[in-house]
């Protein structure tokens, strides 16, 4: 299944680079992203290496779920595909 970076977790002051807000194709409602937690999601960067995280939690109303990575991401990775598995 793939899904979009949308955006990093931040506050008013510093945004956190290991907590990240995707969008999965096909998911719409809280509901669907009930199924969607604890599976793992990877990112592939242009050099070929991978990161790795697990979905952790719903956010918001329209089916984005959070993830959390391992390491931090790079701010290329925006708007870039993950898989989820």
């Amino acid at each position: 299944m793939e899904a979009v970076i949308v955006n990093f977790r931040r506050g008013r002051h510093r945004q956190n680079t290991r907590q990240i807000v995707i969008k999965v194709q096909g998911v719409k409602t809280i509901k669907d992203t009930e199924k969607l937690l604890k599976k793992a999601v990877s990112w592939t960067s242009p050099g070929g290496k991978e990161i790795k995280g697990t979905i952790s939690a719903s956010h918001g109303n329209s089916g984005c779920v959070r993830a959390i990575f391992e390491r931090g991401l790079p701010g290329q990775a925006l708007g870039q595909k993950v898989i989820v598995s």
